[in-house]
């Protein structure tokens, strides 16, 4: 990692990859960083979020993944992010107080989605006594409440949150409410805190455009195969050449929208990582179940259908 600059970018929402028999993948880490690095131009990662399964996995399991990201990280990856949220309140402390003596570059926390908060003052509460436990490393709140069901927005949860959580960076921003990230945005001239935003398919029209331009700061599971064509996105806009950037999100929609009807999830995104990257990324975890190959078999036809302006 990168220790002190400043994120910016894609960050790819890594998957686990996993053995035909289900245990977690170590070995095949490197590869995946390598992959990200050279292939995609991405050098910023989210691990054991929830394209990670990470609430699917074991604490071991996780400290192990997070431990390997960072190795193989190191010198590589400007960022290793961590996804440290948990339904427990001390194991997620245990793995934030492990991603702190590993050196992750920052942490994040999921809202709880059993026992829920329902007001801004319980999830502040809960994510303050997970941060305090890694109190050199930047903290993100993970706001998906389509997952969690904990629909407190975050412009009314960012007012008054560093006095509660010093080390609070940002959130990764996980909703298709634009309305609550514009408001985060138009409200952030002062603390300037990063906003992640995770919501891969919500990318097309002009308006989105501009307000996630804004945000400049991206984090999703289709970077991890898409990611070079993200980048060429960002720096059409930047130019601005408008026409080339908004080629660049249709044709990214398209495919988003042709596997999305077929039914695209975590198993799926494992899938089409699997097949542009080369990695075996494996099946993903009960009860989740397995692509099809019928689902494998149009994705690839339809991505290698798609003529992108780069000519690739």
């Amino acid at each position: 990692m990168t220790p002190g600059k400043k994120l910016q970018g894609l960050v790819a929402a890594t998957v686990t990859p996993m053995t035909p028999d289900g245990q977690i993948n170590l070995s095949v880490i490197r590869q995946y960083v390598d992959y990200l690095v050279s292939e995609q131009n991405v050098k910023n990662v989210f691990v054991n979020g929830t394209t990670g399964e990470g609430l699917s996995l074991n604490i071991q399991e996780r400290k192990q993944l997070a431990e390997e990201w960072v190795c193989q990280g190191k010198d590589k990856l400007d960022h290793v992010i961590i996804h440290v949220g948990a339904l427990s309140l001390p194991e997620s402390q245990e793995l934030a107080r492990h991603a702190a003596a590993i050196g992750a570059s920052a942490i994040a926390v999921i809202a709880p989605f059993f026992f829920k908060p329902t007001k801004k003052d319980e999830l502040i509460a809960f994510l303050q006594k997970v941060a305090s436990e890694a109190p050199a490393v930047p903290f993100y709140y993970y706001h998906i409440p389509p997952l969690t069901g904990v629909t407190i927005r975050v412009e009314e949860l960012l007012d008054g949150i560093k006095e509660r959580i010093p080390t609070f960076q940002g959130v990764k921003f996980s909703d298709t409410d634009l309305l609550d990230l514009a408001q985060c945005i138009n409200k952030n001239e002062r603390e300037q805190f990063v906003f992640l935003y995770g919501v891969d398919e919500v990318r097309t029209p002009p308006l989105h455009l501009l307000i996630l331009f804004l945000v400049w700061y991206f984090s999703g599971s289709t970077y991890n195969y898409l990611g070079r064509k993200a980048n060429l996105m960002l720096q059409a806009f930047a130019k601005p050449d408008l026409a080339l950037a908004q080629k660049y999100q249709f044709l990214t929609g398209e495919f988003l929208n042709f596997v999305i009807k077929l039914g695209f999830g975590v198993a799926q995104t494992k899938a089409v990582m699997s097949f542009v990257s080369g990695i075996p990324m494996g099946p993903p975890r009960l009860p989740l179940v397995d692509a099809s190959e019928e689902f494998i078999v149009k994705a690839k036809a339809k991505l290698d259908s798609i003529m992108w302006p780069d000519g690739d």
